[in-house]
C-alpha cells in the first residue's frame, strides 16, 4: 500500500514538473497576480480575529483580550440593526431588479443595429459615464437634485413643487438606482456584447430558413446563447448582495435620509473608522461576508437545479 501511494506521489510530482517546464512562461505571467492575491487578499485575512477580541491597537491583535461573540451580539442588538439590514437589502434588491437587466437589454438592442456608425456612437455615449469620477458624479447629482436644480425645474414646469430631492427619503432609492444605471449600463454591456458576438451565425441562418423573423430570432437564438453568461454574472451579483455602493451612499446621504440610506458599510465606517471601534467594524464586515457567501452558494445551487449550469 505504501509503495502504491509513493508511486502515485512520484507520478504526480513528475507530471507537475513536466507541466511547469512546458508552460513556464504562462506560470511566469500569472505570478504577479498570485503575489498580489497573497499579499492583499489572503495575508490580511488573519485580521478577522479582531471580530472576536476587544481590540486595542497598542496591544496588537494577539495581545488584545478575547471576547468571543460579544462584538456580534453588540452588532445584532444595535437599535439600528433592523434599519441597516432593511436598507442594505432594499438598495441591493432594487439595483438587481432594475440595474441588472439594463445592460442586457442595451446589448440586445445594440446587437440588432445594422448601422455600424450609429452603433459605435451609442456605445461611446453609454460608455462615457463610467469614466467620470464617482465624486464628480455625486456632485452633479447633488446639484441637479437641489431645490433650484434641474429636477426641481422640470417638476415645477409640469405643475409640481420645487424641493431638494436628496433631502427626501421618498426619492433616495430612485436617484441612487437610476444614477447607477446611467453610470454603468454601457460598461456592463461589454461582456454581453462579447457573448453575442461569439454566437454562430449559422444558427441565425437556420432560423431564417425556418421562417423566423428578427424578433423571433432574439428569443430562439440570441437569448438562449446569452443565458450562460447571464447566469454566471447573476450568481456573482448575488454573491455581493450586501456590498452596495458604500462610497456613493456616503457622498449622497445625509441625516434626513439615514432612515432609508444607512447601510452596513456606512455604519461600519462611522463606528469603525470615525469612532475607532475596529472590533465592532470587523464583526459587522465578517457578518456581511458570510451572508454574501450564503447567497452565492444558494444562487449557484438553484441555478444548477433549474438551469442545469452554475458558476462551479
Amino acid at each position: 500500500m505504501h509503495t502504491v501511494t509513493s508511486h502515485k506521489r512520484h507520478t504526480l510530482a513528475k507530471t507537475l514538473t513536466h507541466d511547469f517546464i512546458l508552460n513556464r512562461y504562462k506560470y511566469l505571467m500569472i505570478l504577479p497576480v498570485l503575489i498580489y492575491l497573497g499579499l492583499f487578499a489572503y495575508k490580511p485575512m488573519y485580521g478577522v480575529i479582531i471580530a472576536f477580541k476587544n481590540f486595542k491597537p497598542g496591544l496588537g491583535i494577539w495581545g488584545s483580550e478575547w471576547v468571543g461573540l460579544k462584538n456580534f451580539r453588540t452588532f445584532f442588538n444595535d437599535i439600528y440593526f433592523t434599519r441597516i439590514i432593511r436598507n442594505t437589502f432594499s438598495i441591493s434588491l432594487y439595483s438587481i431588479i432594475f440595474g441588472f437587466p439594463a445592460p442586457i437589454l442595451l446589448a440586445l438592442l445594440l446587437n440588432e443595429i445594422r448601422n455600424i456608425q450609429f452603433k459605435r456612437t451609442v456605445q461611446t455615449i453609454t460608455y462615457m459615464p463610467y469614466f467620470i469620477s464617482l465624486v464628480v458624479t455625486c456632485s452633479l447629482i447633488r446639484i441637479y437634485s437641489a431645490s433650484n436644480g434641474v429636477f426641481s425645474q422640470i417638476t415645477t414646469f409640469f405643475g409640481g413643487q420645487s424641493r431638494n430631492f436628496l433631502m427626501s427619503t421618498k426619492y433616495f432609492y430612485p436617484i441612487y438606482v437610476l444614477s447607477d444605471i446611467w453610470q454603468y449600463i454601457g460598461w456592463n454591456s461589454i461582456i454581453y456584447l462579447a457573448a453575442l458576438a461569439a454566437i454562430d451565425l449559422e444558427q441565425y441562418e437556420a432560423a431564417r430558413i425556418d421562417g423566423a423573423g428578427r424578433f423571433r430570432q432574439i428569443f430562439s437564438v440570441t437569448i438562449p446563447n446569452l443565458m450562460p453568461t447571464v447566469i454566471i454574472l447573476f450568481i456573482l451579483r448575488m454573491g455581493g448582495i450586501l456590498n452596495v455602493g458604500f462610497e456613493k451612499i456616503l457622498l449622497l446621504y445625509n441625516e434626513s435620509t439615514y432612515e432609508v440610506a444607512d447601510v452596513i458599510s456606512t455604519t461600519v465606517y462611522r463606528r469603525g473608522i470615525i469612532n475607532a471601534s475596529f472590533d465592532f467594524a470587523t464583526a459587522a464586515g465578517l457578518f456581511n461576508s458570510v451572508v454574501n457567501v450564503f447567497f452565492l452558494l444558494t444562487a449557484n445551487t438553484l441555478s444548477k437545479f433549474f438551469a442545469g449550469s452554475g458558476l462551479f
